[in-house]
């Protein structure tokens, strides 16, 4: 399993939401992002305690990953739009993707950042349930109504 690192966040998940997820809230420049809480959101998917994995399957990884990604608000503005996109980046390093229409996709991501901080698993396992649902095996396509 290959993790991101946050280089590959500044290179490829930020530009793209900056670019490709443009509304009324511009996404400030990398540069701004509040120091260590990003790396900490991409660290903590991988601890181990003990020698064990703390989150043990890829998708619950990849659950954490974007949940941190929201929660953490390692931006002044858009973590949504680059959570999505950094999600979707370590999908693709890892030879996976999701089929899922873009609308539901942003109606999900709402709703996780509006989630109450105390629900915090519970939300985990249905980020865990949503990439299972609409992960793919086979070669990357894009979103459906992208």
């Amino acid at each position: 399993m290959r993790p991101l690192d946050v280089g590959e966040v500044e290179r490829i998940a930020f530009r793209l939401a900056q670019e490709h997820f443009s509304f009324d809230e511009p996404i400030p420049d990398f540069t701004t992002r509040f120091p260590n809480i990003l790396e900490s959101s991409l660290f903590a998917p991988f601890q181990k305690f003990g020698k064990k994995h703390l989150y043990q399957t890829f998708a619950l990884k990849a659950a954490m990953l974007f949940y941190l990604m929201i929660k953490n608000h390692p931006f002044q503005n858009g973590n949504k739009r680059i959570a999505i996109t950094t999600l979707l980046i370590f999908l693709l390093k890892n030879k996976k993707w999701m089929d899922v229409d873009v609308q539901e996709f942003y109606n999900f991501t709402v709703w996780v950042a509006q989630s109450p901080a105390k629900e915090k698993q519970y939300i985990l396992y249905a980020i865990e349930g949503f990439i299972l649902k609409h992960l793919k095996r086979d070669k990357p396509t894009p979103l459906k109504n992208a």
